[in-house]
């Protein structure tokens, strides 16, 4: 694990896997878990597969920065903001969080990345693709959304039960609310068992946020409102991989993002909610990896055409696939 400082001042933490010559694939987590939500086996199969996987701690996550100084923001408020179409107050925003994205980058000397987001991490990752377009090779958008689900919206009452988080100097507490959280919006036909579901609670117990960092990452998802305008404008090679059980981000919402992403492809997995259970992790690397492969190729080609067209002479083996 190594911690650096990003540009906006914030200490990230990441983790690496596979060989850093490798084409890079950047997993960004969602509204208040840790990057170890993000399996070990995803991230080793990707890695075999011949990518350089890297992995981090969001802010006010883990054993990255806790914003403990910026309060803890009204999700009322915020919401009342964003409808009315008047500036969110609230602590950062989700464009203050791609930010740390392109410092990672900048930090691994990554010129470009493919990018793979879950939940809020999908957001941070379409925000990029929309607006950093150099940057990006291929976005992946797991269980996520082109907007915040609205206040009217059933599905709210999930997200608001898992802000109200019980003190964490109570650590067995803590562990089974985290657990019967995980059941509440995991997948029902890849159910975890209570080992497996017991030491997920426990890895976030260990270097998970605060309450209130949970609901400063989710004041910057509701303050976000509407983005297809920027969905709209995302070129790079787009998979939206969502449950059909989702019970916080509905797969219509899912649809939704696809249908707003030019030339993107919909994977609705049956059963799937809002985790990323071990049950499931084949079939997801293998979506993953085969969309990496496409995206990567098309990357090159794309490369090597604009390479020849200035310097003819240059043979495709010294092209930079970082």
């Amino acid at each position: 694990m190594t911690q650096f400082q990003t540009a906006d001042g914030i200490q990230l933490v990441y983790e690496t896997f596979g060989l850093a010559q490798h084409p890079a694939v950047i997993l960004i987590m969602g509204l208040g878990a840790q990057m170890r939500v993000w399996p070990d086996e995803l991230c080793q199969r990707v890695a075999d597969a011949g990518y350089y996987v890297v992995r981090f701690d969001n802010r006010d996550v883990g054993d990255s920065s806790h914003m403990k100084d910026q309060g803890s923001p009204s999700l009322l408020k915020t919401w009342l903001q964003q409808k009315m179409q008047r500036p969110a107050d609230v602590p950062y925003t989700l464009k203050d969080m791609s930010r740390d994205v392109l410092s990672l980058m900048d930090e691994l000397q990554l010129h470009s990345a493919h990018l793979v987001g879950a939940s809020m991490g999908g957001m941070i990752a379409q925000i990029l693709a929309a607006t950093k377009r150099k940057r990006v090779r291929s976005l992946t958008s797991i269980m996520s959304a082109g907007r915040a689900p609205g206040l009217p919206d059933p599905n709210l009452k999930v997200l608001l039960q898992l802000a109200k988080r019980p003190t964490p100097v109570n650590r067995e507490a803590s562990i089974r609310y985290t657990m019967r959280m995980n059941r509440l919006i995991g997948s029902p036909a890849y159910p975890m068992n209570d080992i497996e579901l017991r030491q997920l609670a426990e890895t976030s117990y260990e270097r998970a946020g605060s309450p209130c960092g949970f609901k400063r990452q989710l004041a910057a998802i509701t303050a976000a409102g509407d983005r297809h305008h920027l969905l709209q404008k995302i070129k790079v090679p787009a998979l939206i991989i969502h449950g059909s059980d989702d019970p916080i981000i509905p797969a219509r919402m899912g649809a939704d993002t696809a249908a707003a992403i030019r030339k993107s492809k919909l994977k609705v997995i049956q059963g799937m909610g809002h985790d990323l259970p071990p049950a499931l992790m084949p079939k997801l690397s293998k979506l993953l990896i085969k969309h990496l492969q496409k995206s990567e190729n098309k990357w090159q080609k794309r490369l090597a055409k604009k390479l020849t067209e200035h310097q003819p002479e240059l043979p495709f083996q010294q092209l930079n696939t970082r």
